[in-house]
């Protein structure tokens, strides 16, 4: 199962030369993370936050320009005890081509003890729903 988040670029997300800067890819893929996040354990306040950000990275793939309509796909490519790591490509909704592909590792933490912790079994299920394997 894929989760999708639907993003519009924004002028203010453009560069000099006119398509996207290349910064503001990675606000796509945090927008799509914090919304899988949601999905994946609802929290009323931010003390009850249990995901940090380890590692991202992004390739870009093609152009993408203002008013331009993306969809950032995320998909879990791997869980462990304590992390796990999202697959998020994203494409250009009207022809579907890809315009840049992030990965990234996410570690499930304490903020209270300022530690990892295991990935508790509820959470793990919903990630298990997510999973996908990149040998297609």
């Amino acid at each position: 199962m894929e989760f999708i988040t639907e993003i519009k670029v924004r002028f203010g997300e453009t560069d000099l030369l006119g398509h996207v800067n290349n910064v503001s890819y990675f606000s796509y893929l945090e927008q799509a993370r914090i919304e899988f996040f949601k999905e994946l354990t609802p929290y009323s306040k931010t003390k009850d936050w249990s995901y940090i950000l380890a590692s991202v990275k992004c390739d870009f793939l093609a152009q993408a320009y203002f008013d331009q309509h993306l969809k950032v796909i995320t998909e879990v490519s791997r869980i462990g005890n304590k992390s796990f790591d999202l697959y998020q490509p994203i494409y250009d909704t009207e022809t579907g081509k890809k315009i840049a592909e992030g990965n990234s590792t996410i570690v499930y933490f304490d903020f209270t003890e300022q530690k990892s912790k295991q990935i508790p079994d509820n959470v793990r299920l919903k990630l298990e729903n997510y999973e996908v394997s990149l040998n297609r």
